[in-house]
């Protein structure tokens, strides 16, 4: 499986530590920044929906200091479902249940907390037999789709 990874500065070292974990397990793209130095995180995660979007990877993790910003940023790429997850119950439930495919971290996060998280994201499938949240889904996408 491949794995885009993105990040601002205040999420680099976050991005840096989960590379590392993983590295054994998932080839990791890493889409930047590559330092702490202060960087704007709409180009990172848009620069990361557009790998998710255009099946480059195969998921997104999207760091920065709330994770709120650069998920916004990831959201208006077409066909990118970003969610910002505080849990590995949240991870859980977005993949699931709302298909999403880049999860949002914050840099503040403890490592094993964001670690614990993108495990349960990573090993969750995705519901493909409710039709309930199939039919939400496909809403979004309808809507996205006219625009």
């Amino acid at each position: 499986m491949k794995i885009g990874i993105s990040s601002d500065h205040r999420g680099y070292k976050t991005k840096e530590q989960i590379k590392n974990y993983f590295k054994n397990t998932y080839e990791i793209i890493d889409y930047g920044t590559n330092s702490e130095e202060r960087v704007d995180y709409p180009k990172y995660g848009i620069k990361l929906g557009e790998k998710v979007a255009n099946k480059e990877v195969d998921y997104g993790i999207a760091i920065c200091g709330s994770a709120i910003g650069i998920s916004i940023a990831c959201n208006k790429v077409k066909g990118i479902r970003c969610g910002k997850v505080n849990t590995k119950k949240e991870a859980i439930h977005a993949k699931e249940n709302d298909f999403v495919n880049i999860i949002a971290l914050s840099g503040e996060t403890p490592i094993e907390e964001n670690i614990e998280i993108i495990e349960s994201f990573l090993n969750t499938k995705e519901n493909q037999n409710d039709p309930v949240y199939l039919e939400r889904i496909n809403q979004i996408t309808r809507y996205e789709n006219e625009r």
